[in-house]
C-alpha cells in the first residue's frame, strides 16, 4: 500500500510568510538584532535557513567509521601502558601518544628517555593493526626516530603501519616560542626525514597542520583555518624546495582541528578545511584528493568546576567532528582540567565515541551535513572569511614570517579580547561554571592533581652554538642503538635558531575558576563561604524571577546566595539580615516595587552593616536615588559579571 502524502494537499510555505509572522512577534522590534547572531569572524547566524542548492559533498580519506583514538598521557611508561590496553581492549582503534613537555601534555606526558621507555610505554600494543599518533612537540623529530627504531626492532616493516609522526616545527613554535634552528635547516631537516620514509615504503602521515596552539589562544574559527592552511602551505614549500614532488609532499601531511561545543561552526569548520585546502592543491597544478583530518576536542572548553557537565561538551563536540567528516576523534576525558584522568573517565572518553558509532550510527553516511542550508551556508561563509585571512598571511611572508613579526599573534588577541568580555558579561555562558553553578559539588576523583606552572620558569632561548647537522637515518640508529632522548634532542640546535612571541593556552572558564578558588579558601579559613542574602520584597511571585538570577549570578563566584520566602516589612527584613552573617545583600523584586521600597531596603541594609548593596535589574531613571540611598552596584543580564563578582568577594572576605 503506498503512504499518503498529505503534504501536496497543502500550499508550500514561503519565507516571505515566515518573516511577516516573525515581524508580528517582535512588534518593530530589529530582526537583524533580535534574531540573528555573529560569530567572532563577524558570520552572521541566521535562526532559519532554506535548502541549499547544489551541495558539494565533502569526501574523507577513508569511507565508513572514523577512528577512536585515546590518549597515552601518564609520565609513567609502564603506568600508560596498562591504561592504553585497557582503552584498547575497550574499543579504541588509534592511539595518541603524548610526551613530556609537548605543549598537548597539561603538565603530564610519557616521559619516555630512551627506545626502551617506548617500548615499555606499547607493550603489547600490535602496531600493526592500531593507528598510532605522536604528540612530542618540539621533540617531534627525536621521537619520530624513537618510533621508527621501535618498528625495525619488533619487524614492522613501515609499509604495514599506520602512523601519524605528528611533526609540526612551525606549531611546536607557535606555542613554545621557539624554533631550534632556522627555516631553511629546518625545511632541509624535514625533507631527509621524508626521504628516509619514502626508502622504507611509509605510507603514513610524517608532518601534521596542527589548529590547537591557535584556537587555545582564543583564535577564531576562521583564524585557526587561515593558521593551519598556511602552515600546510608551508610544509609543501620546503619539502619541493629539499627535491620532493609536490604530490608526495602533500601525501605526507595530514591535519588536525579543534572540535568543540558550537555544533554548526565545528562542522562547518571541518568541512571547510576540507574545501580549502582542494583550492591549494589545484593552486598547486595538484588534483585534490581526501586529506587525513584529525580531530581532538577543545581544551579551551573544559571547565574544572562541575565538570561531569564537559561529558556533554565533549558529546556535542565528537558528534560534531563525526559529522564534519573527520578520520580519527580523540575526546579529552572530562577531569582532564583538574589533572591527570583516570580508567573511569578515559573509559567515558572513549564511550563516548562507541555510542556515537555504534549506537546512533553516525558513520553511516558520508557527508550527512551536505546539502543543509545552515550548514552549508556557514560552510561557505568559512571558506571566505578564512581564505581571506590566509591570504592576509600570506602576504605578510607566510606563517613563519608573520608569528615572527608578531602580526598573527595580534589578530589573536584581538579575538581573545572579544571573546573574554564575552565571558566576563555571560554573553557567552559556562553551564556549570559561569551559569548554574554547583557551589556544593563533591571532588572528582584523577590519578595525579594537574601540577601548578612554574612561576617564572621560562622556556631558555635556543643555543647560540649550533650542533653539527645530524641526518634522520642517524637519528634512528642512535635511537636503535640505545641513545638517550637528551641525547638525540643535543643534535637539534642548529644556525639561526628563531624566537617568536608563544601563543597562551588558556581555558575560557579560568576567570570564574580563580574566584571559585578565592571561595575555597575562605571556607577553609573560616568554615563558610562568603555569603550574601538576598532582600526579596514582596509575594513569591514578584522576586523569584530576579532572586533565582542572584543566586545564579553570586554563586558563580563562589558566594552563597541565601535565599528565603521575602519580607513585608523592613524591620523584620534587618533582623534576618543581621541572623543570616552576610556580609554582602541584593535586593530582588519587581519594577513596581522598587520604585516604592527599594531605597528604603537599601537604607535599612546599610544601617544593619551590609558591606555591599546590590539591586537584581536595571535602575533606569531611579538610578540616582538608589545610589544615594546606598545600593553600590546593580546585577542584570549582560552586566560584568566577574567585575561585580571580584568586588563583592573582596569586601566578604575582607
Amino acid at each position: 500500500m503506498d503512504d499518503l502524502t498529505l503534504a501536496s494537499d497543502f500550499p508550500s510555505a514561503t519565507r516571505e510568510q515566515w518573516l511577516a509572522l516573525v515581524e508580528g512577534v517582535l512588534k518593530g522590534a530589529d530582526f537583524q538584532k533580535k534574531l540573528v547572531g555573529r560569530s567572532h569572524d563577524g558570520i552572521p547566524v541566521q535562526p532559519l535557513y532554506q535548502k541549499a542548492e547544489e551541495a558539494s559533498p565533502v569526501a574523507r580519506e577513508q569511507a565508513g567509521r572514523w577512528r577512536v583514538s585515546q590518549r597515552i598521557d601518564h609520565p609513567d611508561p609502564a603506568k600508560a601502558n596498562e591504561l592504553a590496553l585497557l582503552d584498547l581492549e575497550g574499543g579504541a582503534d588509534a592511539l595518541t601518544l603524548v610526551t613530556h613537555k609537548a605543549p598537548a601534555s597539561r603538565g603530564f606526558g610519557v616521559r619516555i628517555g630512551s627506545i626502551e621507555d617506548l617500548d615499555r610505554a606499547l607493550s603489547g600494543v600490535m602496531l600493526d593493526l592500531i593507528h598510532l599518533r605522536v604528540d612530542a612537540g618540539g621533540h617531534g623529530r627525536q621521537l619520530a626516530a624513537l618510533t621508527l627504531a621501535l618498528a625495525q626492532r619488533r619487524g614492522h616493516p613501515l609499509s604495514d603501519l599506520s602512523l601519524d609522526l605528528g611533526l609540526d616545527p612551525v606549531g611546536a613554535m607557535a606555542a613554545q616560542g621557539r624554533m631550534s634552528a632556522s627555516w631553511d635547516a629546518v625545511a632541509q631537516r624535514m625533507g631527509d626525514t621524508l626521504g628516509l620514509l619514502a626508502d622504507q615504503g611509509f605510507h603514513g602521515r610524517a608532518f601534521l597542520a596542527d589548529g590547537r596552539v591557535y584556537h587555545e589562544a582564543g583564535a577564531s574559527e576562521a583564524q585557526e583555518l587561515a593558521a593551519v592552511l598556511a602552515t600546510g602551505l608551508s610544509y609543501l614549500r620546503a619539502l619541493e624546495s629539499q627535491g620532493h614532488s609536490l604530490d608526495a609532499a602533500r601525501s605526507a601531511l595530514a591535519f588536525l582541528l579543534v572540535a568543540d561545543a558550537d555544533e554548526f561552526f565545528t562542522v562547518a569548520k571541518l568541512r571547510a578545511l576540507r574545501r580549502l585546502w582542494a583550492r591549494v592543491e589545484q593552486a598547486c597544478g595538484l588534483t585534490p584528493k581526501p586529506i587525513r583530518l584529525h580531530a581532538e576536542t577543545a581544551w579551551r572548553m573544559t571547565t574544572r568546576r562541575n565538570p561531569w557537565v564537559n561529558m556533554l561538551r565533549t558529546t556535542i563536540a565528537a558528534f560534531s567532528a563525526g559529522i564534519g567528516g573527520v578520520d580519527a576523534v580523540t575526546v579529552l576525558p572530562f577531569t582532564a582540567a583538574l589533572g591527570l584522568p583516570d580508567a573511569f573517565a578515559r573509559r567515558v572518553a572513549r564511550n563516548t565515541q562507541a555510542i556515537l558509532l555504534d549506537e546512533a550510527n553516525l558513520a553511516r553516511v558520508a557527508d550527512p551535513a551536505a546539502g543543509a542550508g545552515g550548514f552549508e551556508a556557514l560552510t561557505d561563509a568559512l571558506c571566505e572569511k578564512a581564505w581571506g585571512l590566509f591570504q592576509e598571511i600570506e602576504r605578510e611572508g607566510g606563517i613563519l614570517e608573520s608569528l615572527k613579526n608578531g602580526a598573527l599573534q595580534a589578530r589573536v588577541a584581538a579575538v581573545r579580547a572579544q571573546r573574554e568580555k564575552a565571558i566576563a558579561t555571560r554573553k557567552e555562558p559556562i553551564t556549570g561554571t559561569s551559569e548554574f553553578p554547583n557551589i556544593h559539588e563533591a571532588p572528582v576523583a584523577v590519578l595525579l592533581p594537574i601540577p601548578e606552572p612554574a612561576k617564572g620558569a621560562e622556556a631558555p632561548p635556543p643555543s647560540s652554538a649550533p650542533a653539527a647537522e645530524t641526518s634522520f637515518p642517524s637519528l634512528v640508529r642512535m635511537a636503535a642503538d640505545g641513545a638517550g632522548l637528551s641525547q638525540l634532542a643535543g643534535t637539534a640546535s642548529g644556525p639561526s635558531p628563531v624566537a617568536v612571541a608563544a601563543l597562551p593556552s588558556s581555558r575560557t572558564a579560568e576567570a570564574f575558576e580563580r574566584l571559585r578558588d578565592l571561595s575555597d579558601a575562605y571556607l577553609a579559613r573560616t568554615g563558610a563561604r562568603p555569603k550574601v542574602f538576598l532582600a526579596n520584597l514582596g509575594p513569591i511571585s514578584a522576586f523569584t524571577a530576579r532572586a533565582g538570577f542572584a543566586k545564579n549570578l553570586f554563586e558563580a563566584g563562589g558566594i552563597e546566595a541565601l535565599m528565603n520566602d521575602g519580607f513585608s516589612d523592613q524591620e523584620t527584613l534587618r533582623h534576618a539580615y543581621l541572623a543570616s552573617g552576610a556580609a554582602l545583600s541584593c535586593i530582588c523584586s519587581t519594577d513596581e516595587i522598587y520604585r516604592t521600597h527599594a531605597a528604603q531596603t537599601a537604607e535599612t541594609l546599610r544601617g544593619a552593616g551590609s558591606r555591599l548593596i546590590h539591586l537584581a535589574g536595571r535602575p533606569g531613571d531611579m538610578e540616582g536615588e538608589l545610589t544615594r540611598a546606598g545600593i553600590t552596584a546593580f546585577v542584570y543580564a549582560g552586566c560584568d559579571t566577574l567585575e561585580v563578582l571580584n568586588r563583592a568577594l573582596e569586601k566578604a572576605c575582607s
